[in-house]
């Protein structure tokens, strides 16, 4: 089987695995958005092991960052005297530079997934009815703590990144 049949045959069966999940057992706890979203950024940074390495460090390290953010802009009330757009663009922009300039540590380096971490984090907190609070940020809960269903997410999509490539592998004739 050709490479580009193979590959596609294999994220085709597996994103229905991973839909399966999501809207199954996994409910709550992890978000096919953003497992596709680390899949996709697994390929992005190289398809391999250090790809799923990095995928998963800077893409947890994004929703920590972003889940930070979210902390401050809610928990120290400077928005009743800026104003909240003023207020949340200074945290977020402060946080995004300290996640880029972290990538000086080689670990933290893959800036892109940091940002779609930083990014799957925020979408998640804002397009998800009254999950950004403070009591919902520090909630055990996976389906109320943005930090812990993105990280949760984003690990599954890496995992299923890596197995795509290795079913792809397995299927592709020389």
């Amino acid at each position: 089987m050709k490479s580009l049949t193979a590959l596609s045959l294999s994220i085709g069966v597996l994103g229905g695995v991973a839909t399966w999940l999501a809207l199954g057992p996994l409910s709550g706890i992890i978000m096919i958005w953003a497992v596709f979203v680390a899949w996709a950024t697994f390929f992005a940074v190289g398809g391999d092991g250090s790809a799923l390495i990095n995928t998963i460090v800077c893409t947890i390290f994004g929703a920590i960052c972003a889940w930070v953010a979210a902390f401050v802009i809610l928990k120290i009330p400077m928005a009743e005297s800026l104003g909240l757009p003023v207020w949340a663009a200074i945290v977020v922009g402060i946080t995004v530079l300290i996640m880029c300039l972290a990538a000086n540590i080689p670990a933290l380096a893959t800036i892109p997934a940091s940002v779609l971490g930083y990014a799957s984090t925020f979408a998640f907190l804002l397009q998800t009815p009254d999950k950004l609070s403070l009591e919902n940020l520090m909630s055990s809960v996976p389906a109320d703590n943005a930090l812990i269903t993105v990280a949760a997410s984003m690990v599954t999509g890496a995992l299923f990144g890596i197995i795509s490539g290795k079913v792809a592998g397995a299927l592709t004739s020389e």
